[in-house]
C-alpha cells in the first residue's frame, strides 16, 4: 500500500515515532476503537493490523471512523487548533493588562483551563511556563510606563501588576540586569552597568562572541571586554561592553546618545546578545537525574545561548549556513556585512537590516562565493521583510506554532532553519534543529551510535531532555569543541 508517496510500512514508524512533521500527510484510522488520529497523537498506540491509513478526515468518515477527541485531526485539517488560540488570547490578555492577572490561577481560569492544562499548553506553545509568560508581560509593561511616564517607580509597579515594592525590584533587576531606576536613567542615555546573574558563564560566552576571529561585525578580546554595533531603526550604536566581576559596564563610542527608544532596544539586544533571556538552572536541574548528561552539564554549568540581536540576522545567518561548512559561513557573512553594512568611526561593520540586503542584486552575492540558491533565498526574504510581508522582529512574541509557519512560509527555509532561527534569535527554550551536522556528531558520540542518527533519532533521542532541547542542544554543541565553547 501506497499514500502520498509513503510505504505502509513507513507510515508505521512514523505514527510509532509520533512524528509532528507528518501531520497533514495523512491519518491513522484505528478500527478497534473506530477513530482517526494525526501521526502525532499521544495515545496509546494500537496493533499494527488494527490500522489503515487515510489522507484525509473526509475519507476516515466515510470508512465509519470519528475524529480523536485527544488529538482533534478534524480541526488540524480546518486549520484549527482551540487550544493553541485559547493560549494566544490568553497570553495577549496578559501583555495588555498584567495588573489584572493576580497569579497563575488567576490566569487558568481566565483561560477556563485547569492549572495542569495550563502549564501543558504553556509549554508546548511558548516554551515557557505560565509563571514566567505572566512575569515577562509585567517587565514589558513596567518597561513601557518607565519610557514613556513621570510616575513614580513605586505606582509603575503596582501599574504593571506587583503587589509590593520588593517584588518589582527582585523581578525587574532578574529580567534585564537593571533596577527600575537605573533603566529609566539609562533610557536617558550615556553608559549603563547591567548585573549579571550569579552563574554566568563568561568564559563559554565570549568564545561564542568571539567565534569568528576576523569578523568584521564584532571584536572580541579575551573574556572580558567586546565590542559591537546593534541597530534600532535607521540608528546605529557602537558599544564596548566590559565585564567586570559580576557587571557588566556597556559603554556608548562616539556621537551623541541615541533616543529613549533607541536606548531600550540597545539593552534588550545586548541582553540577547549575551543570551541572558534563558534561564538554564531548571535544565541544569533535570540534567542532573539522567546518566550521563549530569557529567557533560557539570563541565559547563551556566552555559547560554547568545541570540542574535536581531531575529533578520539570525535568519540571515541560518541560510548563509546550510549546508557548508562553519568556516565558509564566517566568511560568506563576512562578505556580506562588507559589502552593504555600514562602517562605523570604530572600525566596525554594522550587520546589514532587511532593506539594505533587499536592495542587493542576486549578482552581488554570486560575485562573492554565494551559490544561486543561497543568494535568492537572503535576498528575497530580505525583500519580504523590507517590504513589510514578513515581520521578523514579531517573532519573538508569538507562539512557537505561529513563528515556526511564518519561517516556513519563505523559500529555502526547511526544518533545521526553522528550528535554528526559533532557537537562536527568537529564544525559543525546547528546539530541536534536527539535522545539524553537528548535533549528529554530538550525539553519536554521546552515545557510542555506530551508526549517525537521521533526523528522527535525532528528536527522539533529544525528547527526554524536553521542555529543554535548546540547551540540551548547546551542550551536545559544545561537547565538539576544544576549546569548551558553542560549534554553532
Amino acid at each position: 500500500m501506497r499514500l502520498m508517496g509513503l510505504t505502509r510500512q513507513r507510515m508505521l514508524a512514523l505514527a510509532e515515532a509520533r512524528d509532528r512533521r507528518y501531520d497533514g500527510r495523512f491519518l491513522t484510522g484505528v478500527l478497534s476503537t473506530g477513530i482517526f488520529c494525526l501521526p502525532s497523537c499521544a495515545a496509546r498506540k494500537p496493533r499494527p493490523e488494527n490500522v489503515r491509513f487515510f489522507f484525509s478526515p473526509e475519507a476516515a468518515g466515510g470508512a465509519g471512523l470519528r475524529a480523536c477527541q485527544r488529538c482533534r485531526p478534524d480541526l488540524f485539517y480546518a486549520r484549527r487548533d482551540p487550544d493553541l488560540e485559547a493560549m494566544e488570547s490568553l497570553v495577549a490578555a496578559m501583555r495588555r493588562e498584567p495588573e489584572s492577572f493576580l497569579d497563575v490561577e488567576a490566569a487558568a481560569r481566565a483561560a477556563g483551563f485547569g492549572r495542569s492544562k495550563l502549564h501543558r499548553l504553556a509549554r508546548r506553545y511558548y516554551h515557557s511556563s505560565p509563571a514566567a509568560l505572566l512575569q515577562a508581560a509585567r517587565v514589558a509593561r513596567a518597561r513601557e510606563l518607565l519610557l514613556t511616564s513621570n510616575l513614580r517607580i513605586l505606582d509603575v509597579g503596582f501599574e504593571a501588576g506587583y503587589e509590593s515594592d520588593s517584588a518589582f525590584h527582585e523581578n525587574f533587576l532578574r529580567a534585564g540586569g537593571l533596577a527600575p531606576g537605573a533603566y529609566r536613567e539609562m533610557t536617558r542615555g550615556g553608559a549603563f552597568v547591567l548585573q549579571l546573574p550569579a552563574d554566568f558563564n563568561a568564559a563559554a560566552t565570549w568564545r561564542h562572541l568571539g567565534r569568528d576571529p576576523d569578523s568584521v561585525a564584532e571584536r572580541v578580546a579575551g573574556s572580558r571586554r567586546a565590542w559591537r554595533v546593534f541597530r534600532h531603526g535607521s540608528s546605529r550604536t557602537a558599544v564596548e561592553l566590559e565585564r567586570r566581576g559580576s557587571q557588566l559596564r556597556v559603554r556608548l563610542l562616539g556621537g551623541r546618545a541615541p533616543s529613549p527608544a533607541a536606548m531600550a532596544a540597545l539593552h534588550d539586544q545586548v541582553w540577547r546578545w549575551l543570551g541572558l533571556g534563558l534561564e538554564p538552572r531548571a535544565f541544569e536541574r533535570r540534567a542532573a537525574r539522567r546518566e550521563g548528561w549530569a557529567a557533560l552539564v557539570a563541565r559547563r554549568r551556566g552555559l547560554r545561548i547568545p541570540q542574535t540581536p536581531t531575529v533578520f540576522e539570525g535568519l540571515v545567518w541560518a541560510i548563509v549556513g546550510q549546508q557548508v561548512h562553519l568556516a565558509f559561513a564566517y566568511r560568506l557573512r563576512r562578505r556580506l556585512i562588507e559589502l552593504c553594512g555600514p562602517a562605523t568611526a570604530e572600525g566596525l561593520r554594522a550587520h546589514p537590516t532587511a532593506r539594505e540586503v533587499a536592495a542587493l542584486d542576486y549578482a552581488d552575492l554570486r560575485a562573492r562565493q554565494f551559490s544561486r540558491r543561497k543568494a535568492e533565498y537572503v535576498i528575497d526574504a530580505a525583500r519580504l521583510a523590507a517590504a513589510g510581508h514578513l515581520e521578523l522582529e514579531e517573532l519573538v512574541r508569538k507562539s512557537a506554532p505561529r513563528a515556526a509557519a511564518a519561517l516556513e512560509e519563505l523559500r529555502g527555509v526547511g526544518e533545521w532553519t526553522v528550528q535554528y532561527v526559533l532557537m537562536r534569535a527568537c529564544g525559543f527554550a525546547d528546539c530541536v534543529p534536527a539535522g545539524d551536522a553537528g548535533l549528529v556528531s554530538a550525539l553519536s558520540r554521546f552515545h557510542a551510535l555506530e551508526a549517525r542518527p537521521d533526523a528522527a533519532a535525532t528528536r527522539r533521542m533529544m525528547e527526554p531532555l524536553a521542555p529543554h532541547r535548546s540547551l540540551a542542544t548547546a551542550h551536545l554543541w559544545a561537547s565538539l569543541d576544544s576549546r569548551e565553547g558553542d560549534a554553532a
